[in-house]
Parts: structure tokens; C-alpha cells; sequence
């Protein structure tokens, strides 16, 4: 495929990492033991595959899910040992309410990405109108100054509604068409009372997904997928307009950056020949060389949902426990992965999207955001892997699901549209976790309500093979 530019790129190109790959020791897989008796394998260095869909809800009872369904209202929370809660406290306190009754006519708000520092985020959004009638445009949201705020940027044409958007750290938004069987990409920027738009260049694919904004700002990566081999482009952030940065064999989907420069990415991807879909990382460093991840069951489907690397926690999915399981790992370290009881919930879809940062070298401390989608709609959910309880709430009304970002200091922030409010940001603290011990009178561990993994498995479960190569020791920790 060929990529023209039409009125050059963005000025400058991100200049790459250079930290070489280096082994190290890798985390064994320890599958939960009363998840099935499938499960043992090889997690190479845990850095993997950010989803390719909302999950499937799991199958086996759990905890009861769902929120509060009144204003400022807060779910049970469920920990290891399936202990319901005492009382529901209250929803914090933040920058705008936490009401989730309905408003009619409220617009519904589209799918908001956030650059990874939380400064600014982008939507494709419209007014409220009949469908087909209503005129999309980007919007771009300011969440880093006193209060938030958003600032529109329509052209003199409607955007087509599978347009996409990913905002840059210096305020500007990148956004993709289709036109034909090409994508077209530019930037859009205020200019006063009218859009500012710069044309970066086009590529001919017919499809095209947009990445996660790359850490560094300035990037912006896009993928085009095929039956045998997937493409990955360089759209915003190069010299002369898009181009090519690198070749997988194979098809791939999802995108999850594993470390603070936008070098190291991974993907899931399937084997050109067919079979199991597992996580690879992309060296942008070392022209797309490519690395197993994530290995561990022969037959499992295996993908890493978010990475942090300052803390090395990987949250992950698997079926390798005979089913979807959400689990979680270490980067570069010999602990088991462990797949948590309480975040099994039934009839739910359970998908993390925001981890803590600046936990250096204690993934364990570290608050975990998730997206709890049920019957009811969609609400939030908080979990510390030291914790072994999920604390569910209430989500503002209007929330973007999925979209959220944490400060250093544990206080997540939730952007939020409604008829009231065009643009919010609701504060919620992370709670602090109660021991099961102290509600149930019970010991820690075994039965009294530890994690199950494979360590506390019966024979049934086969001892986990550790990867020969762990290619992100060293790069994904930044000095």
C-alpha cells in the first residue's frame, strides 16, 4: 500500500527510546486452580494485548454486581471470599455529580480518548437529534487547568460518524477519515472562532484503527489489518507525513504501550495460518522487531489489556482456565500470574482501563479502574491486587465508559456530558481495602480469603514453562 503527503507532516518527529531489549527473568503463569484443569504455560515477560472487544461476561457466579442506582449511591463491594458489604458509603465527592438518574434528551457522548497524561482528551460527538440527521464533529476536552472544558472543532462539513479522534499533548487532534478506499489524516486546532486543520497525508486502506495516543505526545499510530500480514503506520508525529513504520506477520488488533518513551507496543495477533490469538510487543527502536509475549497454554488465547511501567503490573485476559479470566502479573519478575476470584462477577463484562501510576516497583499498591457493564448500564469499579476486593460505585451520569485517568496520589477522575453539564470531571478517592480476615474472623490465605492460583493447586493443574527471553527487562522501567 502507498501513503502520499499532502502538505508535509507535524513538525518534528518524536525521537525513539533507545534502551536495548535485555532478558530477564520471566513471571510463571499460575492459573486459578478452580478455573479448570487447563492453564499452564509460558507468560514471557508479561506485556502484551490490549483487548480487540469488551469482554464477554463471565459465566460462573460471583459477587453480586451493580451500583447504586440512586444519586450518590455506591455498590457492594466483593472480595476473595465472596463477603458482601456491610454498608454502601457514599460516592466521593469530585468536580461534578455523581446523579445517575436519567435526563431526557441528555446527548449521548461517543467514545472519549485521553492522551496518557490526562491533559487533554477528544470525541466524536453531535447534537441531539433524529437519527441519521444529527451532524458530528470532533470536540476537543481540556482536563488538565482549574476546571475542565471543551471546545468544539466542526469544519464547514459534518464528520461521517466511524471518523475517529486521538488528541496530542500540545492541544491539537488528530482525526481519521475514510474517503474512498484511503484514509485521510490532519490536525484540528482552534483558531479563534472557526477550526484550524492541517493535512498531514493519506494511505490506501481501505480500513484503518487508530492506536492509543503514544506516550510521548506527539505520536499518533495506526493500523491496517489483513488475513496475513498487519501494517503499522506513523500518521502524526513524522517528518514528512504518514509512513510505514513496520510489518507483522500475521492478523493483529488491540495496541497497548508498554513503556514511557512510544517505543515498545504490544499487539495481539493471530498466526497468518490460523490458531490462538496471542500478545506480541513491536520494537519501534529496532525497525518493528517482533517478540513473543504472552504464552501461557499452547491452545489459550492470551492478551494483555493495560501495562504500567513504572510499576511493571500487567493486567490480562486469558481463557487458558478453561474460560475468559482477567488476571494479573508482573513485568520482569518470578511471581505467578493469578487470576482473581472477586473479579469474577456474573453477567457482567468486567474490563479495566486505568491503573495508578507512579508506584514504582509496587504493583501491588497500585488502584485498578474497571468498566462494569451489566443489565443496568455501565458503572465503575476500583481493585488493588494487595487489596483482593473490588469496590464498586456508581458512575456519574454521562460518564464515557472506560474513560478515566488516575493522579499519583490514588484519586481517579471520571469524565463525564450530560444536559447539564457539556463537560465534567468526577473525583472518586480509591477506598482503602478491609481485610477479609477483619469482617470474617478468618486468617489471610488458603481458604480465608487469598487469591487462588496455581501455587495452591492440585495436580490437576500443569507447572507453568517460563519463556526463555523476557525482552522488556530494563526498557520498560525508566531511570
Amino acid at each position: 500500500m502507498t501513503a502520499c503527503a499532502i502538505e508535509g507532516g507535524s513538525a518534528g518527529a518524536a525521537a525513539p527510546a533507545d534502551p536495548e531489549a535485555e532478558p530477564g527473568a520471566e513471571p510463571e503463569v499460575e492459573p486459578d486452580p478452580e478455573a479448570g484443569p487447563e492453564g499452564s504455560g509460558d507468560l514471557a515477560e508479561p506485556a502484551g494485548a490490549a483487548e480487540s472487544g469488551r469482554p464477554e461476561a463471565t459465566e460462573e457466579a460471583g459477587p453480586g454486581p451493580g451500583p447504586g442506582t440512586t444519586a450518590a449511591a455506591r455498590g457492594p463491594e466483593a472480595s476473595a471470599d465472596d463477603v458482601p458489604a456491610e454498608d454502601a458509603p457514599d460516592a466521593p465527592a469530585g468536580d461534578g455529580p455523581i446523579d445517575t438518574a436519567p435526563i431526557d434528551n441528555a446527548p449521548l457522548p461517543g467514545g472519549l480518548t485521553l492522551t496518557t497524561d490526562g491533559s487533554y482528551a477528544a470525541r466524536l460527538t453531535a447534537a441531539p437529534g433524529p437519527p441519521g440527521e444529527r451532524a458530528w464533529y470532533p470536540e476537543r476536552w481540556t482536563l488538565d487547568g482549574p476546571e475542565p472544558y471543551a471546545v468544539p472543532l466542526p469544519l464547514d462539513q459534518p464528520e461521517e460518524p466511524d471518523s475517529e479522534v486521538a488528541p496530542l499533548t500540545d492541544g491539537r487532534v488528530l482525526i481519521r477519515r475514510r474517503v474512498a478506499d484511503r484514509q485521510m489524516f490532519s490536525l484540528l486546532y482552534p483558531t479563534g472562532p472557526g477550526t484550524g486543520e492541517l493535512l498531514l497525508g493519506a494511505v490506501g486502506y481501505a480500513e484503518m484503527t487508530l492506536l492509543p495516543p503514544s506516550p510521548d505526545g506527539r505520536c499518533v499510530y495506526a493500523l491496517a489489518a489483513g488475513e496475513d500480514h498487519a501494517s503499522l503506520w506513523l500518521v502524526a508525529g513524522g517528518a514528512s507525513g504518514p509512513e510505514e513504520v513496520a510489518r507483522i506477520p500475521g492478523r493483529c488488533s488491540g495496541g497497548v504501550w508498554l513503556d514511557r518513551e512510544g517505543r515498545m507496543l504490544a499487539l495481539d495477533r493471530q498466526e497468518p495460518g490460523g490458531g490462538p490469538v496471542k500478545a506480541v510487543a513491536v520494537d519501534l527502536g529496532r525497525r518493528g522487531a517482533v517478540t513473543p509475549l504472552l504464552q501461557i497454554a499452547p491452545g489459550s488465547d492470551d492478551r494483555l489489556l493495560l501495562a504500567d511501567p513504572d510499576s511493571g503490573l500487567l493486567l490480562l485476559r486469558s481463557d487458558a482456565p478453561g474460560h475468559d479470566r482477567l488476571g494479573w502479573g508482573v513485568l520482569g519478575s518470578c511471581l505467578p500470574v493469578r487470576f482473581p476470584e472477586c473479579l469474577r462477577l456474573p453477567d457482567v463484562a468486567v474490563t479495566p482501563f486505568a491503573v495508578q501510576p507512579g508506584q514504582m516497583l509496587m504493583p501491588e499498591s497500585c488502584a485498578v479502574a474497571l468498566r462494569i457493564d451489566g443489565a443496568p448500564g455501565s458503572w465503575v469499579g476500583v481493585w488493588r491486587p494487595a487489596g483482593r476486593q473490588l469496590h464498586q460505585f456508581a458512575a456519574p451520569l454521562g460518564w464515557v465508559p472506560g474513560a478515566g485517568y488516575w493522579s499519583r496520589d490514588g484519586v481517579l477522575r471520571l469524565p463525564y456530558a450530560n444536559g447539564a453539564t457539556p463537560c465534567g470531571v468526577a473525583l472518586l478517592e480509591a477506598p482503602e481495602d478491609v481485610e477479609p480476615s477483619s469482617v470474617t474472623g478468618r486468617t489471610g490465605g488458603g481458604e480465608g480469603g487469598g487469591e487462588p492460583s496455581a501455587a495452591d493447586a492440585g495436580p490437576a493443574v500443569c507447572k507453568p514453562v517460563p519463556l526463555g527471553q523476557a525482552p522488556l527487562h530494563g526498557a520498560a522501567r525508566p531511570d
